[in-house]
């Protein structure tokens, strides 16, 4: 695969972050826009995977460590970038001072969170129409 790039959010990459989500988000799970946009994201701390250049996946954190909003575009599924995403915001969580990260996983992704270090809590719960259950890891 192609050199994969981790890139904190400067401002210039709103457009890129939003077209991602809205694709994933909006159009694959049809979580409805004004949803998927929640007016938390100018609080949040954002990435954006890049692959040789282009814009394929995001993920933010917000300031009390929930993670949320990880989005890989379909074509770039599988190869790992979701992990690295996943990883650069744990980093940052715990740069800022978090002493526990935690989010949302949607039932299907609870594997993949559980490799990365994060444990399933509380009962399963519907978001957007979508079962999710909480996960969290300690920093």
């Amino acid at each position: 695969m192609s050199e994969v790039v981790i890139v904190p959010y400067e401002g210039k990459e709103r457009d890129a972050i939003c077209a991602i989500r809205e694709t994933v988000f909006v159009h694959e799970q049809k979580v409805p826009p004004e949803l998927e946009f929640d007016g938390l994201d100018g609080a949040a701390l954002h990435v954006l995977a890049l692959v040789n250049g282009q814009p394929v996946g995001t993920g933010r954190v917000l300031e009390d460590g929930h993670i949320g909003r990880i989005a890989i575009l379909e074509a770039f599924r599988g190869l790992g970038i979701g992990a690295q995403v996943v990883v650069a915001l744990v980093d940052a969580a715990q740069k800022a001072g978090c002493t526990r990260v935690y989010l949302g996983s949607q039932t299907h992704a609870v594997e993949f969170y559980r490799k990365l270090g994060f444990t399933p809590y509380g009962e399963e719960f519907m978001d957007a129409g979508i079962p999710h259950i909480h996960m969290e890891k300690s920093l």
